[in-house]
């Protein structure tokens, strides 16, 4: 059995190398991931989360052989011992025109770039998907607008 010896990094590569987790980051990436299982469920293949374009990024792209879906994720947390929720507290809540107008240049941008291969749709839809989960990552709600834009 052969032994390599790897040596440690020096305390100065491991300041520059760790980044503070940013809680709504996770928040965001656990939500898109809920998000991606509910489109599979539906009969959906992801073509891409997170998919990044020079205008921005694309929550999750799938595509069910018919319809391909460019879908803006938004999530919550909340306290799931409440059964209520305000109305603000609804990820959809936070949806806003601009958003509409950003996921339709994004999925311009994402369509025209040589390097996807764009799959054969015969609709392509704008949908919304909001997600809200509790304090340890369950999901407790998800809201799927088809055709929201």
């Amino acid at each position: 059995m052969r032994t390599t010896h790897v040596p440690e990094p020096s305390p100065d590569a491991n300041r520059r190398e760790r980044k503070p987790a940013d809680p709504r980051h996770a928040l965001g990436r656990r939500g898109e991931a809920f998000a991606a299982e509910h489109m599979h469920r539906l009969g959906f293949s992801p073509l891409g989360r997170n998919e990044r374009t020079r205008y921005g990024e694309i929550d999750l792209i799938a595509f069910d052989g018919r319809t391909l879906v460019f879908a803006e994720v938004k999530t919550r947390r909340v306290d799931a011992r409440r059964r209520d929720h305000r109305p603000d507290q609804q990820p959809l809540h936070w949806l806003r025109p601009r958003q509409r107008i950003r996921l339709r240049k994004l999925a311009t941008a994402w369509l025209t770039d040589e390097k996807h291969i764009r799959p054969t749709a015969h609709t392509i839809r704008f949908d919304a998907i909001g997600v809200m989960i509790d304090s340890k990552d369950r999901l407790l709600r998800l809201d799927h607008v088809e055709g929201a834009w």
